[in-house]
């Protein structure tokens, strides 16, 4: 009887965090979040379970009457032939409930504030989700005492190790 090796194949199936916008919580201060599936085609869901997406740059928009994530960078799935391949910087569609949307788009159209894109993951069912945040942009001098919170937060941990 042969024995298989038991590789893993490191690929994302539920429950894991595919891509995350770090810069979000520095740039912006978050307000609401919600969850939001996305249109996808397949040879882009297999480059996210191979865990390859880039949301630093991406932003959420209305186009249509829906919400659209662009400038999202999901790249093309590699042995794929030329032909089955996506675009990897298309606008792809938010599936929201229309109450959301609603209430999004009014806060962005009457209060100033922008949608964002926080993290991309697959759920617990292994669908693709993306945790968008209703957001206010932050001032320099916020940015400023929120790394000054950071560095003391570092340095207070660091004195009460050293202290023990």
């Amino acid at each position: 009887m042969v024995k298989k090796d038991k590789k893993k194949t490191g690929l994302i199936s539920t429950d894991k965090t595919v891509a995350d916008n770090r810069r979000a919580n520095f740039d912006y201060a978050i307000e609401d979040k919600f969850e939001a599936g996305l249109m996808l085609v397949g040879t882009e869901v297999k480059s996210l379970r191979h865990g390859q997406c880039m949301l630093a740059e991406s932003h959420v928009a209305e186009k249509d009457g829906a919400l659209h994530l662009l400038n999202a960078h999901i790249p093309e799935y590699q042995q794929a032939g030329h032909l089955a391949q996506h675009e990897p910087r298309r606008a792809r569609k938010l599936l929201l409930k229309k109450k959301e949307i609603n209430k999004l788009m009014g806060a962005v159209s009457r209060e100033g504030y922008t949608i964002i894109p926080i993290k991309l993951y697959f759920d617990k069912r292994g669908l693709a989700k993306l945790e968008i945040g209703l957001a206010k942009g932050k001032k320099q001098h916020d940015k400023r005492e929120a790394i000054k919170q950071k560095d003391w937060a570092r340095d207070k941990q660091r004195i009460l190790k050293n202290n023990r």
